[in-house]
C-alpha cells in the first residue's frame, strides 16, 4: 500500500520500491538539502531523542558505538556532545556519508545496505543506534537481527521505528521473537517524538 505524506519529499522517500540502487539515487538527490528539509522543515528531533536515550542508559566514554543508517551524521553529532565515545557510521548513500564525514564526529564511515548481512564482526560494538531507517520502503524488522549480532552481550541497541510501519510490518512480533530466542532482551518500545510523525523508540539489550 502506498504511503502518503503531506510533504512531497517524504512521499518520494516513503514510496521507494525497495531497490537499493533507487534508494541510493534518491538520497544522492536529497543529500545537499536533507538537513534543511528535515530538521528545519519538519522539526526532525529523532537524532537528539536517540542520542539522549542511549547516553542516559549506558556509560559510553571510550566505548565503541555504531550509528547504523547514519545519513548526514545528525545522531553522531548529538551523541558526541553527550559522551566521549568512539563512533563509527554506515549508510547506503555515499553522498550522505560525504556530509557526515565533514561533521568530524566519526572514526570510521562506510557504505552498507541494512537489508542484508552487514560486514561487521559479531560482538564488534558496545552499542548501536539507528535513527530514521526503520520506516517506509527502507529496512524491515529483520534488520534488527544484524544490529543485535554485532552488539556485544550487555550492549544496547536504541532505534526509531516510524509509527506507520510499527503495526503494519509487525515490528513488535519480531522484536518479541528476538527476545524469546535469547538473542536480545526487549527493554522498551515507547512512543516518542520523531518529526511530522511519531515513532516507537526501541531499546534492546544484546545477550
Amino acid at each position: 500500500m502506498e504511503a502518503k505524506s503531506k510533504n512531497r519529499t517524504l512521499n518520494r522517500i516513503y514510496n521507494l520500491t525497495g531497490n537499493p540502487d533507487e534508494c541510493v539515487e534518491a538520497y544522492k538527490e536529497w543529500a545537499d538539502h536533507y538537513e534543511e528539509d528535515t530538521v528545519d522543515g519538519m522539526g526532525y528531533v529523532a537524532p537528539t531523542v536517540v542520542a539522549e536515550k542511549l547516553a542516559s542508559l549506558a556509560k559510553l566514554d571510550g566505548k565503541s558505538v555504531l550509528d547504523a543508517g547514519c545519513g548526514t551524521g545528525l545522531a553522531g553529532v548529538e551523541l558526541a556532545e553527550r559522551a566521549s565515545a568512539l563512533i563509527d557510521g554506515m549508510d547506503i548513500s555515499p553522498d550522505m556519508l560525504d556530509l557526515a564525514r565533514k561533521k568530524g564526529a566519526y572514526e570510521d564511515l562506510r557504505t552498507a545496505d541494512m537489508t542484508g548481512p552487514l560486514d561487521y564482526k559479531t560482538n564488534q560494538y558496545d552499542a548501536v543506534m539507528c535513527v530514521g531507517t526503520f520506516t517506509h520502503a527502507h529496512v524491515g524488522p529483520k534488520g534488527f537481527d544484524e544490529l543485535v549480532r554485532i552488539t556485544r552481550p550487555g550492549g544496547l541497541i536504541v532505534a526509531t521505528v516510524h509509527e506507520d510501519v510499527w503495526d503494519a510490518d509487525d515490528y513488535l512480533a519480531h522484536l518479541k521473537s528476538l527476545d524469546a530466542s535469547g538473542a536480545a532482551r526487549l527493554k522498551e518500545y515507547d512512543v516518542a517524538p520523531y518529526h511530522l510523525h511519531k515513532c516507537r523508540l526501541v531499546v534492546l539489550e544484546a545477550v
